[in-house]
C-alpha cells in the first residue's frame, strides 16, 4: 500500500468520524427529524356495538352514570362532580369525606336537561365541592339507596413551582376499539390529571336522535377514568354539532350541558376558554372555533390572563387547544394559520413552555420555532429556530372512528422532529421547576410503547 493510499483512506476515516459525530450530536441535542416508517395493525376504526359492556348502564333504579370530574376553581381545592340519573331527576346531593365509606361532608348541585331533535337528554346533575384539601385522597358517593355509586379523587399538592405532577394528554378520542386501548393504557400510567384538547365523541358522526344516545354512550365509555380523576376539557369541531337539517343550530349545545367548566375562576365569559392552575403548572385553555381576533372576548380574556401567570409559583405555562398551530399533514394543513397570527406572538412574549393540539389523527412533535417576522411584504417568510418559542406537539391521535390522518407532507419541514400516523396518548411528568419529561405512548398490538420522548426545560426558569 502506497503512502497516498495510506493518505487517502486515513482522510476517508477521518470523515466518516466527523459525519457520525456530528449525527450523534443532533440525535443527542433533539435535531433529528424523523418521520416514523411504522405500519399500524389494529383495530377497525369502526365504533364499539352498543350492546358492549363498556357501554353497560349501572344497574338499580335511577342509577348514576357518566360520573366525571373537573377541576371547579382556579388552583385545585375544588371539583366539579358531574353525573346522569334517567329515572327521574333523583338527589343532586354529593357526600364525601376522607375516609372509605365515612362521610361527613355533603354539597348540593343542580338538575339540567336537554333536547337534540327528538333526543331527551337523561337528568345531567352538576356539584361543585369546594373548600378541600391540598394532596388529599376523597372519597364520595352519588345517588340513593341501593342505587347510590361510591368513587374517590385524588386533589393535587399545593400550588408551588417545584411541585412535580403528571398529566396525561389525550385528544380526539372517539369510542373505537382504538379508543379503548388508548384510554386503557392511560389508565395503567401514572398520569393524574388528564388535558383533553378535544373531539370527545364524534357524536356528530350520527343523525336524530342517535346523536343524543351516542353522547350518553361516550359518557359511560369515559367514567373508568374520569369518574377518579379530572379531565380538563377543551371543545372541537365535533363539539359543534351545527345541524340545521335537524333543526339544531346552537354550536357546543351538547358539550355545555355535559361537561362544565371553573371559566368563572379565571374571570373568563365563556366554559370555552379559560384558566386553572394546577401543582407547579398553569394551564391555558382556548376555543379554535369562538372568535380569537382582536376586541373579541377570547382575545381580551387572553390578554388580561397572561398577566395573572406567576412563573415564579407556576413556572410551567401549558396551552391547550384543538386545531394545531404547525401541521405538516395533509389533513387540516394550515387550518391554524389564524389562530397562530392571532397568538403565536404572546406565546413567545410570555414563554409559554408547550403547546398541545388535537385535531389531525396523528402524531407530531416540533422544535422551538417561530414565524412572528413576516409582515407581507418583508421578513421571513417561514419558521426560524427560536429557543424563545414553545415546543408544539399534535396528539389527535386517541382513536376515533374517521381513522388515523396518514398522509405526511414530503419532505418533512425543519421545523418538526417527530411525526407518526398511530394511536396513542401522551404524559408530562413535571420534577420540578426547572424539568420535566415528556413521553408519547403508541398503541401497538394491544401494547403500551414508548416511542417519542425528550426532557423539557423550562423557558422561564
Amino acid at each position: 500500500m502506497t503512502v497516498a493510499t495510506m493518505m487517502c483512506m486515513c482522510l476517508l476515516l477521518l470523515q466518516l468520524s466527523i459525519t457520525f459525530f456530528v449525527f450523534m450530536c443532533c440525535v443527542g441535542n433533539g435535531n433529528a427529524r424523523i418521520t416514523s416508517a411504522f405500519v399500524r395493525s389494529e383495530f377497525p376504526s369502526v365504533d364499539i356495538p352498543l350492546d358492549n359492556k363498556v357501554f353497560a348502564v349501572p344497574k338499580g333504579y335511577n342509577a348514576p352514570q357518566q360520573v366525571h370530574i373537573t377541576q371547579g376553581d382556579y388552583d385545585g381545592k375544588a371539583v366539579i362532580i358531574s353525573w346522569v340519573t334517567t329515572d327521574e331527576p333523583g338527589p343532586s346531593k354529593v357526600q364525601y369525606g376522607t375516609s372509605e365509606k365515612t362521610y361527613y361532608y355533603a354539597a348540593e348541585g343542580t338538575t339540567t336537561n336537554y333536547t337534540f331533535y327528538k333526543y331527551q337528554s337523561g337528568y345531567i346533575h352538576h356539584c361543585l365541592v369546594d373548600g378541600l384539601e391540598f394532596d388529599t385522597k376523597y372519597y364520595y358517593k352519588i345517588g340513593s339507596g341501593n342505587s347510590s355509586r361510591e368513587f374517590w379523587f385524588q386533589t393535587p399538592p399545593e400550588i408551588d413551582p417545584d411541585a412535580p405532577y403528571i398529566f396525561g394528554i389525550i385528544g380526539d378520542l372517539g369510542q373505537t376499539y382504538n379508543s379503548l386501548s388508548t384510554l386503557e393504557h392511560y389508565m395503567h400510567s401514572e398520569g393524574q390529571t388528564v388535558l383533553f384538547v378535544g373531539d370527545l365523541s364524534y357524536a356528530d358522526r350520527y343523525q336524530y336522535n342517535d346523536v343524543g344516545v351516542r353522547w350518553d354512550t361516550w359518557g359511560r365509555f369515559v367514567e373508568q377514568s374520569a369518574a377518579y380523576q379530572p379531565w380538563i376539557w377543551s371543545a372541537g369541531n365535533h363539539e359543534i354539532e351545527y345541524m340545521p337539517y335537524m333543526g339544531e343550530v346552537l354550536p357546543f349545545k351538547s358539550y355545555l350541558y355535559r361537561f362544565p367548566t371553573p371559566y368563572a375562576a379565571s374571570k373568563s365569559s365563556s366554559p370555552l376558554w379559560y384558566a386553572i392552575r394546577r401543582a407547579s403548572a398553569h394551564i391555558i385553555v382556548l376555543s379554535s372555533y369562538s372568535p380569537f381576533v382582536t376586541y373579541t372576548p377570547q382575545w381580551l380574556w387572553l390578554a388580561e390572563e397572561f398577566k395573572r401567570v406567576n412563573r415564579e409559583k407556576t413556572p410551567w405555562l401549558i396551552v391547550l387547544m384543538h386545531v394545531p398551530i404547525y401541521n405538516s399533514n395533509e389533513a387540516h394543513f394550515m387550518e391554524g394559520e389564524s389562530i397562530r397570527a392571532a397568538f403565536e406572538s404572546w406565546f413567545i412574549l410570555n414563554k409559554v413552555d408547550i403547546v398541545f393540539a388535537g385535531h389531525v389523527h396523528a402524531y407530531e412533535r416540533s422544535y422551538r420555532i417561530s414565524n412572528i417576522h413576516y409582515s407581507v411584504s418583508s421578513g421571513d417568510p417561514y419558521p426560524v429556530p427560536d429557543e424563545s418559542a414553545p415546543v408544539y406537539i399534535t396528539v389527535g391521535d386517541g382513536g376515533n372512528q374517521e381513522g388515523l390522518a396518514g398522509r405526511f407532507r414530503d419532505p418533512q419541514p425543519d421545523y418538526s422532529a417527530f411525526r407518526e400516523a398511530s394511536y396513542g396518548h401522551s404524559t408530562l411528568e413535571i420534577k420540578n421547576r426547572t424539568h420535566a419529561f415528556y413521553r408519547w405512548n403508541r398503541n401497538s398490538d394491544g401494547k403500551q410503547v414508548p416511542t417519542d420522548s425528550f426532557v423539557l426545560h423550562n423557558q422561564y426558569w
